[in-house]
C-alpha cells in the first residue's frame, strides 16, 4: 500500500467503524452488565481507566464524564504508571474495576498492569476493550470469571503507525459500556462533516507551515489535546513539536512554547462554564500570535479573522463523545504536516527509533522486601 494509504483510510473509515462498534457493544450488553453488577455492588470499588500512550488518553478523556454518569469517582491511570507504582493505583485488599484500553493488547505493560491488579485488588474486575482479539491481553482475560473482553471490529486494529480509528472506537465502546446510549449516527454525521472539509484543513496547515502546534482544551478535552499533540509528534517523527495542555494551565509556564510560527488550536467545550475559559484564552492567543495562527475547533465560529474548523455537536452530546469527531481535525492536521515534511505517515520511523507496538520494556517482579 502507498506510504500514507493506511493512515488516510483509517481516518476516513471512522464513521462506519463507529456504527460497527455500537453493534459489538450491543451484542455484548449482557456480559457487560453482569460484570458491572458484580464490580459496582460494592461502593468501595475503585474504577480505573488504563492504557499507554493514546490508550491512556482515552481514559483521560472519559474519566470526568464517567464520574458524572456513574455518580462515583472514575480515575485515569496509565499502565506505565500502574506498572512502576502499582500500590498507588490498586490499594491492596480493596475492590477495583480496571478498564483496559489496548489497540494490539501486546504492549508489555498491558498484561503486566492487569496482572498486578489481580494480585493486589480484592476482588479484581476487568473490562478489556481491545481492537485485537488475538492479542496477549485478550487471550489472558477472554472467558475469565472476573472479566469481560470487548473485541472491536477488526478494521479498528489500525495498520498505520499512529492510532486513529482504534482510539475513537475504544472511547465510544467504553462510553456505551459504562455510561449508556449515545446517538452514534449523529456523531458519525459530525465526523463526515469534518472529512468533507479535509481539503480546507490540509490547505490551511500547509500554508501556515507551523514549526510547532499547541492544542488546548478544558475538562476532559485536556485528554483530547494530549492525543492531538501526540498524533503530530508521531506522524512528523518529531519534526513539528506539539504540546497538549488544559486551557487554564497553559498560562502557568507552557505558554513559553509559543513562537511566531506556532499554530494554536483550541477545542471549545460544549459546557458554557468551561467554554468561557476556552474563549478567554482564544482572545489572549489572538493577541499573542495574530488571528491567522489561531484555530477554534467547535460547533460555532469565534469571530471574523479567526479560523474555525467546524465539528457539529449533536444536541446534548457531552465533550467526551464530541471529542471522537473533533479529533479528526487533529488527525488530518498531523497527516498534512507529515506529508509536507516529506515523511511516510504509515511508517514515520523507518529506522525503528519508535515502534508501533512498544519494544524494549523489561517487566520486573513486584514483591515486598525486594530491592
Amino acid at each position: 500500500m502507498a506510504s500514507s494509504a493506511f493512515t488516510k483510510a483509517e481516518i476516513e473509515q471512522q464513521p462506519s467503524v463507529w456504527r460497527a462498534t455500537r453493534a459489538v457493544v450491543t451484542a455484548a450488553r449482557g456480559e457487560i452488565d453482569r460484570l458491572l453488577a458484580a464490580a459496582l455492588a460494592d461502593p468501595r470499588t475503585r474504577i480505573v481507566l488504563t492504557g499507554a500512550g493514546t490508550s491512556a488518553y482515552a481514559g483521560e478523556l472519559l474519566a470526568g464524564e464517567l464520574t458524572r454518569r456513574l455518580g462515583r469517582p472514575v480515575e485515569a491511570v496509565p499502565t506505565t504508571d500502574l506498572v512502576t507504582d502499582p500500590e498507588a493505583a490498586a490499594v491492596p485488599g480493596r475492590p477495583m474495576l480496571l478498564v483496559s484500553f489496548a489497540r494490539s493488547g501486546n504492549s508489555p505493560e498491558s498484561v503486566a498492569a492487569a496482572e498486578l491488579v489481580d494480585r493486589l485488588a480484592d476482588p479484581a474486575h476487568h473490562l478489556v476493550i481491545t481492537c485485537n482479539a488475538e492479542g496477549a491481553l485478550s487471550r489472558r482475560y477472554t472467558g475469565a470469571a472476573n472479566a469481560t473482553a470487548i473485541h472491536l471490529p477488526p478494521a479498528t486494529n489500525d495498520r498505520g503507525f499512529a492510532m486513529t480509528s482504534s482510539f475513537t472506537s475504544m472511547v465510544l465502546a467504553a462510553y456505551l459500556s459504562l455510561a449508556g446510549d449515545a446517538d452514534v449516527d449523529a456523531l458519525a454525521n459530525a465526523a463526515e462533516t469534518v472529512l468533507d472539509n479535509a481539503a480546507d484543513i490540509e490547505k490551511a496547515v500547509t500554508t501556515l507551515a507551523p514549526d510547532r502546534i499547541v492544542y488546548l482544551g478544558s475538562g476532559g478535552l485536556k485528554g483530547l489535546a494530549h492525543e492531538a499533540a501526540l498524533k503530530c509528534l508521531e506522524l512528523t517523527a518529531g519534526d513539528v513539536l506539539a504540546l497538549g495542555e488544559s486551557t487554564l494551565a497553559f498560562r502557568h509556564g507552557p505558554k513559553a512554547a509559543l513562537t511566531a510560527d506556532t499554530l494554536a488550536a483550541v477545542f471549545l467545550s460544549g459546557d458554557a462554564y468551561r467554554r468561557a475559559y476556552d474563549l478567554d484564552l482564544v482572545r489572549e492567543l489572538v493577541t499573542s500570535l495574530g488571528a491567522d495562527r489561531v484555530v477554534v475547533i467547535g460547533d460555532e465560529p469565534y469571530e471574523s479573522g479567526v479560523a474555525h474548523w467546524n465539528v457539529p455537536r449533536p444536541p446534548g452530546t457531552p465533550d467526551a463523545l464530541w471529542a471522537i469527531a473533533a479529533v479528526l481535525t487533529a488527525q488530518l492536521t498531523a497527516l498534512a504536516c507529515s506529508l509536507a515534511r516529506g515523511h511516510t505517515p504509515d511508517d514515520p520511523f523507518p529506522a525503528g527509533e519508535v515502534n508501533r507496538v512498544v519494544r524494549g520494556v523489561t517487566i520486573h517482579h513486584f514483591g515486598e522486601g525486594e530491592d
